[in-house]
C-alpha cells in the first residue's frame, strides 16, 4: 500500500472540528498533527475541505448472488465509495437466501474479489435454521438478520417458538425488520375490497401502517428484554416507535439500539404524488410528523445510527402497478450528500453526522479499529467540499439500475476523495479502483 499525506483538512471527529494534517501508511492512520512534513507517495491538499471518518452503512442489499440484473457487489460498492461510504453490511435475502454457513462463506468470497468498500454480511434466520445460526462466528460476521415482517424475498420468521429461540440463544447482535404481518395482510385485504387491484401507492403507509410497525417493534423489544438479547431494530419509520428506545445510557452499554434510514429522514407521504413507486419502501415512508419525530430521536440519542437500506430494483420493475412493484430503492451514493444537505438546512450538525454514520455504527457493532479518525485505526476517510453544488442525473448515477429517488435534486456538498483501508478509491469524480475493501472484524 502507498502512503498518503492529507494536508490542512478540517477534521470532523468525536464531536470536534479541528484543522490538521494526517499521514496514512500501510492502510492505517499513522499520525495526526498540526503540521506533518514528510514525503508521501501521494499528497492531497485539503485546505477548505472537511475530512469525515468513512461512513459505515449497516443495512444494504447488493443483490448478489441471484439478483444481479438489479445490482451486484462491485457496482453497488462502487456507488458507495463515490458517496463516502467506506464499509457496508449486506443483508441475507439474496438468491439463495443466506441461511447456511456455506452460503454465507460464498458471499464473502465474492466480496473479497470485487468489493471496493470494506464489507460484512449478515447471517439470515428462518423458521428452521437455528442450528446454522448458532454456528456464526461472532468475530467475523456483523450479526443475525431476522425478518419479523415479510419484505423482498421469502424470509419471514413468524413462528413464535422460533423467535423465542433466536432471541434466547443468539451468540451475537440480532438485527430485525419489524412489521406485523397479520396487520399488513388485514389492511391489504381491506383496501382490495374497496379498490380491487387498483390500489394507489399513496396508500402504502396505510397498508404497512404505524400499528404494524409498532406491534412488531414492541414485541422485539419485549423479547430482547426477556432474554437480554443484543437487539438492533432497523429502519424505524414512525414517531411512535422512537419511544421504545432509551437515551439515558451510553451506546456501548445499550442492549437495544435502533437505526433510522435516509428515506425516512428525507421523504414524507406527500411525496408519493410525484415520486410514486420510486419511494415505495418497507417499512413505508409515512407522515411529515413521523419524519420529524425520527429526526428528533436521532438528535437526542434514542436512535443511534443512520443507514440507507439500499435496495435497488430495475426501473421497469418500479414502473409496474403498485401491487406488483417491489419495495426498495438505491441510496448509497447519495446518503452522505443528503445528510449534508440537512446540515445546510440547519437540521443536524456535521459532528452529529459523523457520529450517527460512522462512530456509533462502529460502537454498535463493535467493529475493530474503524469508524473514527484515530492514530492506529484503519484509514477509512472522506474528503468533502461543503460548497460545491451538483445535481443528481442519469449521467452521474453509478448504481447498476441507473436511477435514484434523488434524480433532479441539487446537493450543496460534494464527495471529493474517498479512502478505503488506506487506498484512494474515488478522487474528483473518478473511480481509482486501487486496492480492494477488507473484511470487517469485530471486537467481541
Amino acid at each position: 500500500m502507498s502512503s498518503v499525506l492529507i494536508k490542512s483538512a478540517t477534521i470532523v471527529n468525536e464531536n470536534n472540528l479541528s484543522v490538521a494534517d494526517i499521514l496514512v501508511k500501510d492502510g492505517f492512520i499513522d499520525r495526526i498533527d498540526k503540521q506533518i512534513d514528510v514525503k508521501a507517495d501521494l499528497e492531497l491538499n485539503a485546505e477548505g475541505l472537511f475530512l469525515f471518518p468513512g461512513c459505515i452503512d449497516d443495512q444494504v442489499h447488493f443483490r448478489e448472488p441471484g439478483l444481479t440484473h438489479k445490482a451486484n457487489i462491485y457496482t453497488e460498492s462502487r456507488a458507495a465509495v463515490a458517496g463516502g461510504i467506506t464499509s457496508f453490511m449486506e443483508m441475507p435475502n439474496t438468491v439463495p437466501n443466506t441461511l447456511t454457513q456455506t452460503l454465507l462463506a460464498d458471499k464473502y468470497q465474492i466480496a473479497a474479489q470485487s468489493a471496493l468498500a470494506n464489507y460484512s454480511f449478515f447471517m439470515g434466520a428462518s423458521n428452521d435454521n437455528i442450528d446454522e445460526v448458532l454456528q456464526t462466528d461472532i468475530r467475523n460476521v456483523c450479526g443475525i438478520k431476522v425478518f419479523m415482517g415479510s419484505s423482498t424475498g421469502n424470509m419471514l420468521v413468524d413462528n413464535p417458538k422460533t423467535l423465542e429461540n433466536i432471541f434466547a440463544q443468539s451468540p451475537m447482535l440480532v438485527a430485525t425488520h419489524c412489521e406485523d404481518e397479520a396487520t399488513i395482510q388485514s389492511n391489504l385485504a381491506h383496501f382490495k375490497q374497496l379498490l380491487g387491484e387498483n390500489i394507489p401507492v399513496r396508500l402504502h403507509p396505510k397498508i404497512r401502517s404505524e400499528e404494524a410497525c409498532y406491534l412488531s417493534s414492541s414485541m422485539a423489544v419485549a423479547l430482547a428484554k426477556k432474554h437480554n438479547t443484543r437487539l438492533h431494530i432497523l429502519h424505524i419509520s414512525t414517531e411512535k416507535e422512537t419511544h421504545l428506545f432509551d437515551n439515558t445510557i451510553p451506546l456501548k452499554e445499550k442492549r437495544i439500539t435502533a437505526e433510522a434510514c435516509i428515506h425516512h429522514l428525507w421523504f414524507s407521504d406527500g411525496d408519493y404524488e410525484t415520486k410514486g413507486n420510486l419511494i415505495k419502501w418497507n417499512p413505508a415512508v409515512k407522515t411529515a410528523n413521523d419524519r420529524a419525530g425520527i429526526m428528533k430521536a436521532v438528535l437526542d440519542g434514542r436512535i443511534d445510527v443512520i443507514a440507507t437500506d439500499h435496495a435497488p430494483h430495475t426501473i421497469e420493475e418500479k414502473a409496474l402497478p403498485y401491487l406488483q412493484a417491489p419495495s426498495g430503492g438505491p441510496l448509497v451514493q447519495h446518503a452522505l450528500p443528503a445528510m449534508l444537505e440537512l446540515y445546510h438546512q440547519g437540521k443536524i450538525s456535521l459532528e452529529q453526522i459523523a457520529e450517527k454514520m460512522a462512530h456509533n455504527v462502529a460502537d454498535c457493532f463493535q467493529i475493530e479499529k474503524r469508524g473514527y479518525i484515530r492514530e492506529g485505526y484503519w484509514a477509512d476517510l472522506v474528503l468533502v467540499d461543503l460548497n460545491s453544488p451538483w445535481t443528481v442525473n442519469k449521467d452521474n448515477i453509478l448504481y447498476k439500475c441507473k436511477w435514484s429517488p434523488f434524480d433532479g435534486t441539487t446537493f450543496q456538498s460534494k464527495i471529493i476523495t474517498t479512502i478505503v483501508s488506506g487506498n484512494v478509491v474515488w478522487d474528483k469524480g473518478e473511480l481509482q479502483e486501487r486496492g480492494a475493501g477488507k473484511r470487517l472484524s469485530f471486537e467481541r
